[in-house]
């Protein structure tokens, strides 16, 4: 039987909860991700695909606040995957909006394939990446197309 894995969410510590929401809030609206829990108590959210299954962000409350370096050990960027090279450019024109330390314009990035993807800093130095794997104007290979893909191979390669 094959093994079949999927990463199922990432938890991420923040220095701030109430700031980190207030600008994943904005942000998320823009990638197509909305909350799939009431925020806690402790102040602590998350996001995950609006209307389909797949892989979710927490965020924590850093415990032990340190400043964070995608230069060092640890996380060293987060990828969203969106439906369209407009959002792509929507995202990166966000964050140019809210000040990000912009690391890469929109652009192909054709070392990876089918890649076009804008790369900014979040308030607290994490770099996020927003990418589009399909053509301008490619509208099968939307997220929702993708996830029907992602759907049927995981339905294909479950036992008989």
């Amino acid at each position: 039987m094959p093994r079949i894995g999927f990463i199922d969410h990432i938890g991420i510590g923040v220095p701030d909860l109430a700031a980190a929401k207030r600008y994943y809030d904005e942000l998320m609206a823009i990638l197509g991700l909305r909350a799939w829990f009431p925020t806690t108590a402790a102040g602590e959210f998350n996001y995950g695909p609006d209307g389909a299954r797949g892989p979710q962000i927490f965020f924590y409350q850093a415990l032990e606040p340190a400043p964070h370096s995608r230069h060092g050990i640890g996380l060293q960027h987060l990828s969203f995957m969106v439906s369209s090279r407009a959002i792509v450019r929507e995202a990166h024109d966000w964050a140019v909006a809210h000040r990000a330390e912009v690391v890469h314009e929109p652009r192909e990035f054709p070392e990876y394939g089918q890649h076009y993807a804008t790369y900014f800093l979040d308030p607290h130095g994490f770099m996020l990446e927003v990418v589009c794997h399909s053509a301008e104007g490619d509208v099968t290979a939307s997220a929702p197309a993708q996830a029907d893909v992602l759907a049927r191979w995981v339905r294909q390669a479950e036992p008989s």
